[in-house]
């Protein structure tokens, strides 16, 4: 490794927005800040921090092994506070921001530090785990919802006897019976499985399975909890009128089964919360549902003395201005409101011209995480589509996270959101978001080169190292750091096709290509690498139920398949429960720096690393086999230490066994074999 002495070694030059390199990582308002960034050692002549436009001299602190690390402490104010780096030697200039090194630093990737933002810290690199509540395990039957208890868009409800059976096509109407007694049930498995977080899909009342039409958000669905006084009949054959379906009406209208209902689920926040464990529950605020009893559309509340009248059946009701009607819509029964995307099933609220409506929602906010349920945050759908304006949307959600953090500064607020989210994780609106292109996107492409949603398949994609590192860089630098490492990290989830599916390279729906199909020529050497990138990344990794079984599924609503109790896949399992004791046995791996090493046809490697332990990860899509240099000395690992495998994967298994490389001239050779992947970890001597 002998240097060149005529020109800056790039590859030496390093920053990130982690603790090594900045301290503290979350400051307060009017708070100083140590800044750091490393070069070779007697490799620059200067080493600037540049910011609003003004240059600061950083100080040597102090050298180690191959590097020389600089400083400066700046004072920080109320606003933020962006940065780059310059490293001069000569007349060279070499500029390092979240790009890495470059000639020409473009704002888009300075670091930044947002002065008073604090995410939760049990949610940084937590491992969570997302639950579709109806398919995950059936608990009570006596709370199932029965062949025509209602009608739902134009017909009858069904309760699946088949635990097994594939969702159909329009399986918005049939219940398999999944509820939270059955989660209680399963607390044990997960807990050994090494899950920390709970993420379940929507559990207010709602008439669907999926719970996005929200019903009535002071409360959880008896349906999912308990029914304390049954009764009532099921629709005739023909009747499509919700306001005859008084066996539903009686489950979910009368006030003594919600209110018990309510009091099962603090029973159930408790029996998680004694294990340490946390809950985020989905809040679907944009649009609610046609039977929702602001609106009432199917006329079930209309008979109960106890609700006012809904703003389909009367102009004067107290809900009017929840909704937004047209000019041309008349009383009673007033069809003329709008949609969210023209679904009459999913009325749009209108914020905007209902204060009320605001309150109300507030209140949603601040209830749920206060006690008696004391609920660990909030996962908010399509969230930068609510209100009719972004100014408005802006505005709502600062109103939002400050009723929430009152009420519990230790939830989290996490948003679905595609695209860029700067605006609103600047520090006054969301934690963070589901990260899909700055990790589902990204690793689905390079693993399977197939979508997120299995109808576009891009062979050219998988394996393009260059294109997973780009997007990674393009899409990961529109992060803050403590954003970054609570981003939720899925591979699969209720709205794309399960990534075990994905790995068999074809496009495909279920209606299409059958729900078989989906199963067919998997690639399981695939999927583990896709489970070592997620455990290692920066981010929460985060399990959609079933994919550590060997769930398949196309995309919504073959995704949403139950979970295969007694029939699982053992042997992935056991895998995941291995990859994740990993993830949670080091903080290098929840919280540490993450630096790019190798991007090769094929091939990616990258480390993660803090002042305690020195990971890299290597990753080959396909591929036969190859020995691969890694240059662990850019992980601040010297000559003469060792490092050793943790886990192996490749298209023969998996394997725990350990093999030690001595690191010699800065680096390790390490041999990966089709579909090879590996963590390899430093250790203190050879053994």
């Amino acid at each position: 490794m002998e240097k060149d002495r005529e020109k800056i070694d790039r590859l030496a030059i390093f920053s990130s927005g982690t603790e090594m390199y900045v301290s503290p990582l979350e400051p307060d308002v009017n708070e100083r800040v140590t800044i750091r960034c490393r070069t070779r050692k007697d490799d620059a002549d200067g080493v600037y921090l540049i910011t609003n436009q003004t240059k600061i001299q950083m100080q040597k602190e102090y050298s180690e092994g191959w590097f020389d690390y600089y400083n400066t402490v700046v004072q920080l104010g109320t606003e933020p506070f962006a940065y780059y780096f310059m490293i001069t030697k000569g007349d060279q200039k070499v500029y390092f921001n979240k790009q890495g090194d470059v000639d020409d630093p473009f704002p888009q990737y300075d670091y930044r530090l947002f002065p008073g933002f604090k995410t939760p810290d049990w949610a940084k690199g937590a491992v969570m785990y997302q639950i579709y509540v109806d398919r995950f395990c059936n608990g009570n039957r006596n709370n199932n919802v029965v062949n025509d208890e209602y009608s739902y868009i134009g017909e009858h409800v069904r309760a699946v006897d088949d635990w097994a059976k594939y969702p159909a096509s329009m399986g918005v109407r049939e219940f398999y019976g999944g509820d939270l007694q059955g989660v209680l049930d399963k607390l044990d498995y997960l807990q050994d499985l090494g899950i920390e977080v709970l993420y379940l899909n929507p559990i207010f009342v709602s008439p669907s399975n999926h719970k996005y039409d929200t019903q009535d958000y002071d409360y959880i669905d008896p349906h999912f909890t308990v029914i304390k006084h049954d009764g009532g009949d099921v629709l005739e054959e023909h009747d499509q009128d919700n306001s005859h379906a008084t066996k539903y009406i009686k489950r979910v209208v009368d006030k003594e089964n919600l209110e018990a209902s309510n009091e099962f689920f603090a029973h159930f926040m408790e029996k998680v919360h004694e294990r340490g464990m946390k809950v985020i529950l989905d809040g679907v605020f944009n649009h609610c549902g046609s039977f929702n009893k602001w609106l009432d559309k199917e006329c079930i509340y209309a008979m109960d003395p106890s609700y006012e009248k809904g703003a389909y059946i009367e102009e004067a009701s107290p809900y009017h201005t929840f909704f937004k009607f047209g000019e041309d819509g008349e009383w009673p029964y007033n069809t003329c409101y709008n949609g969210w995307w023209g679904h009459d099933t999913l009325p749009k609220l209108n914020y905007e011209e209902s204060e009320k409506l605001v309150r109300y929602i507030m209140r949603i906010a601040r209830k749920w995480v206060s006690p008696p349920y004391n609920v660990d945050g909030w996962r908010l759908d399509v969230a930068a589509d609510l209100g009719f304006s972004q100014e408005f949307n802006h505005k709502f959600w600062s109103e939002f996270r400050k009723n929430v953090k009152e009420a519990n500064p230790d939830a989290i607020i996490l948003a679905e959101h595609y695209g860029d989210p700067t605006p609103w994780i600047s520090g006054g609106q969301w934690d963070t978001v589901m990260n899909y292109d700055a990790f589902m996107e990204p690793v689905s492409w390079f693993v399977t080169g197939v979508d997120k949603h299995s109808d576009v398949a891009r062979p050219d994609l998988r394996g393009n190292s260059g294109v997973f590192f780009a997007r990674m860089t393009e899409y990961g630098a529109r992060f803050c750091r403590q954003s970054y490492l609570t981003a939720m990290n899925e591979l699969s989830n209720h709205d794309h096709s399960r990534f075990l599916t994905r790995t068999n390279g074809r496009v495909g729906r279920t209606a299409s290509a059958g729900p078989r199909m989906a199963g067919v020529g998997v690639n399981q050497a695939a999927m583990r690498a896709g489970v070592m990138i997620q455990m290692t990344w920066t981010g929460a990794p985060t399990i959609y139920y079933g994919d550590e079984a060997g769930v398949c599924g196309w995309t919504d609503p073959d995704n949403r398949r139950t979970y295969p109790w007694g029939a699982e896949d053992t042997e992935l399992i056991r895998f995941h429960k291995e990859a994740i004791r990993i993830h949670k046995d080091y903080d290098a791996l929840r919280a540490g720096t993450l630096i790019y090493l190798i991007c090769e046809e094929g091939l990616i490697g990258f480390g993660r690393y803090d002042k305690k332990d020195k990971f890299f990860i290597l990753v080959q899509a396909g591929g036969g086999y190859r020995k691969v240099e890694v240059p662990v000395w850019r992980l601040e690992v010297n000559d003469g230490e060792f490092m050793a495998t943790m886990l192996r994967s490749d298209s023969s298994g998996f394997s725990l066994n350990a093999q030690v490389y001595e690191v010699k001239d800065g680096c390790v050779t390490v041999e990966l074999e089709t579909d090879g992947a590996v963590i390899v970890k430093s250790v203190e001597r050879s053994y």
